[in-house]
């Protein structure tokens, strides 16, 4: 039941493959290594002149590959030293449900990623906050509040091996 609502809520041509060449696969490359990176230093590592560089970047933000570009930040040196993988299970699946929970997920700014997900659960959430103080309010005040949430699990991380790593791209043609 719940893949038929993922494949209903999935926009449309999400399985098509984008069609990259060897120099937009080498662009997206360098701009996973360095977003600060000029068009001039990524054309001259991808061996494109700057304006034709320039004009395939611009393409990958107009189609979407490129959704924008952020800053990597210490989550600890900004005084969030807790990460808390929460997984939720709703009651009666339906897309009107589903899409009620996503939104109300979509709101809480402590969960910096979500997931719909196969399994015991239905929703997968990353939740950064300060401290177990504040998860517990969190959980109490916001999370068992939510619509349609039967159970919560919550998986505290001990420590952070890898995060925000960069995609394995594809070959290009």
């Amino acid at each position: 039941m719940l893949y038929a609502i993922f494949c209903q809520i999935m926009p449309k041509g999400f399985t098509k493959v984008p069609n990259l060449d060897k120099f937009d696969i080498a662009i997206l490359k360098c701009l996973q290594e360095d977003a600060r990176a000029t068009n001039v230093e990524i054309a001259e590592k991808v061996n494109l002149s700057p304006s034709p560089c320039l004009r395939r970047i611009r393409n990958l933000e107009r189609s979407g590959i490129i959704r924008g570009y952020t800053a990597d930040i210490d989550r600890k040196e900004v005084g969030l030293g807790l990460t808390v993988f929460v997984e939720f299970k709703v009651v009666h699946h339906s897309r009107e449900n589903s899409e009620a929970q996503q939104k109300a997920l979509l709101a809480i700014p402590e969960i910096v990623s979500c997931f719909l997900i196969s399994g015991t659960a239905d929703f997968l959430a990353e939740v950064v906050v300060e401290d177990l103080a504040a998860y517990e309010r969190l959980l109490t005040d916001t999370l068992l509040t939510l619509p349609n949430v039967s159970d919560i699990r919550s998986n505290f991380a001990i420590r952070s091996i890898k995060t925000h790593g960069p995609l394995k791209l594809p070959e290009g043609r």
